[in-house]
């Protein structure tokens, strides 16, 4: 059980597994990823950096988002998640957004929202 005092809630990351990945798809938006973690999935992924740039990122302001692939009208799902096995392709190189889930500033204010989506919230 993960736990963070700045949240009104607890995390039960053994409930990951009965999740269609709800946190990994849904409404188009924004995965940053920083230089570093750059590099670390580049290297899982046995690419340059540059590569997974080209095939993988944009760029919006000075930052960089991964892509995302449209699975169906109004529902996008990140670039690396696996459809079909339902779970993170890169599990070990996600980003920190993706390793800070659901302990995100936005649930702060948001609550009833984070439990909507997410079935690993416990109260």
């Amino acid at each position: 059980m993960l736990e963070n005092e700045n949240y009104p809630y607890k995390f039960d990351e053994t409930k990951c597994d009965s999740c269609e990945g709800n946190c990994c798809i849904g409404e188009s938006g924004y995965i940053w990823i920083t230089k570093e973690e750059c590099i670390k999935l580049a290297n899982l992924l046995k690419i340059s950096v540059d590569e997974l740039g080209e095939k993988y990122l944009f760029k919006v302001g000075y930052k960089y988002s991964i892509k995302e692939k449209q699975i169906s009208q109004n529902s996008f799902a990140c670039m690396f998640f696996d459809l079909d096995k339902k779970q993170c392709g890169v599990y070990e190189a996600r980003p920190s957004q993706c390793r800070t889930f659901p302990f995100w500033e936005y649930f702060k204010n948001n609550i009833q929202e984070v439990k909507d989506e997410c079935p690993a919230i416990v109260d």
